[in-house]
C-alpha cells in the first residue's frame, strides 16, 4: 500500500464537486521514473524551474568530474547518487510547487493502486454527498435462501 496526497485549488470546498476535474494525486515515496528520467520526468509533470535546477546541477556535476580528473567510475556513481536523491525528492519538489499555484494538499490517501487513491480521494472529499446519493446496497434482484438439494441433505427433524 501506498499512501498519496490530495491537491485541490483554493477555492474548492468540502463536498462539492467544483475544483475535482483540476485534483491532482501526488504518490509518497521513492519516485523511479524520476530517478531513470530525471529532467524528463520534471518536464513530463510541468515543473519547468526545477528541470532547469536539475539540469543545470547535473551539468554542474559532470563539468566539475571533468574538473578535477575523475575516473568514469567515480563520475558514474556520482550521477547515480545524484539520480537517487532525485528519485527520493521528486514527489516533495512536486507538492511544493502544486501548493506555490495555489493547489495545497487537502487529504491524505492510503490505496493499493493510483485508481483506488482517486476513488477514496474523491469519496471523502466530496462526504456526505456521495453516500446520501447512493443507496446502501446495489439495486438487484433479491436473493432469497432456497434449499439445496441433493448436496447436503436436511436431517428429518430440523424442517
Amino acid at each position: 500500500m501506498r499512501s498519496y496526497t490530495l491537491h485541490l485549488p483554493e477555492d474548492a470546498r468540502p463536498g462539492e464537486s467544483l475544483g475535482l476535474d483540476r485534483a491532482v494525486l501526488v504518490p509518497d515515496g521513492f519516485s523511479w521514473p524520476a530517478f531513470a528520467f530525471t529532467v524528463l520526468w520534471f518536464l513530463f509533470h510541468r515543473l519547468w524551474l526545477a528541470a532547469l535546477i536539475v539540469l543545470l546541477g547535473l551539468i554542474a556535476l559532470a563539468g566539475g568530474g571533468i574538473l578535477l580528473g575523475l575516473p568514469t567510475g567515480a563520475g558514474l556513481i556520482a550521477a547515480l547518487l545524484a539520480a537517487w536523491l532525485i528519485g527520493l525528492e521528486a514527489s516533495t519538489l512536486r507538492r511544493w510547487t502544486l501548493a506555490r499555484r495555489d493547489m495545497p494538499m487537502r487529504d491524505t490517501v492510503i490505496a493499493a493502486s493510483p485508481a483506488e487513491a482517486e476513488t477514496r480521494a474523491f469519496e471523502r472529499w466530496l462526504g456526505s454527498m456521495a453516500s446520501a446519493s447512493r443507496p446502501p446496497f446495489p439495486a438487484g434482484p433479491s436473493r432469497r435462501a432456497e434449499p439445496v438439494i441433493g448436496l447436503f441433505p436436511a436431517r428429518e427433524g430440523a424442517r
